[in-house]
């Protein structure tokens, strides 16, 4: 039997894609092309997306070589939920103890799993405190500032207590709150910034 045409595939973000792509404000050429990708709310076909662009095919390998990219057989839609909904039965999957929260600007607390209302509305504030912190940094020139950042108890540092993970969608400010071992590589991670992105306001609400 022939093997199957990889451009039938389609192409989707992987968790270390989505962490680089959505890594800033104002997203560079690269990150804008990665982001291009879950932009519907369906993945595009790599012959599809091949055929928008002449650098495309250098682009995409090279990007299947980072790791940011891969190629999946399944067609795959955005979840259409709303966000509270999605973090209370998928999202805590991200964190070792399944405990998360979710910010967003100016430190709202979105939505939480096993975390209580308490809990999660005192940590979102505090990572909003972090990203405002981390941009102050960034504007004095420490890009290291735009990155994840973990907090330990024990003096070994050798697992986090909690760990604040910001990334931006379409200009806007989210930060994950995660309790214990950060699980981040894992397709929720994907559909979450996804399913902002294809959404907007309307799963947010």
């Amino acid at each position: 039997m022939a093997a199957e045409s990889p451009h039938l595939f389609n192409i989707a973000l992987t968790p270390a894609g989505v962490l680089y792509a959505f890594s800033q404000q104002v997203p560079d050429a690269t990150q804008a092309k990665l982001q291009s990708i879950l932009a519907s709310k369906s993945l595009p076909r790599v012959d599809v997306w091949l055929n928008q662009d002449a650098d495309q095919a250098s682009f995409l390998e090279g990007a299947h070589s980072a790791g940011w990219v891969q190629r999946v057989q399944r067609e795959l839609s955005a979840p259409d939920v709303k966000l509270d909904e999605f973090l209370s039965h998928v999202i805590a999957g991200l964190s070792g103890e399944r405990r998360v929260a979710l910010a967003s600007a100016g430190g709202f607390c979105i939505g939480h799993s096993g975390y209580s209302l308490e809990e999660a509305e005192a940590l979102c504030v505090a990572a909003a405190d972090f990203t405002e912190f981390a941009g102050r940094q960034r504007a004095r020139g420490w890009q290291g500032a735009s990155r994840m950042a973990s907090f330990h108890e024990d003096v070994t540092m050798l697992m986090p207590t909690t760990s604040f993970v910001p990334f931006w969608v379409d200009g806007n400010d989210y930060c994950l709150v995660i309790a214990g071992e950060p699980l981040l590589n894992n397709p929720v991670f994907v559909e979450l910034v996804w399913g902002i992105q294809t959404a907007g306001n309307r799963f947010l609400k």
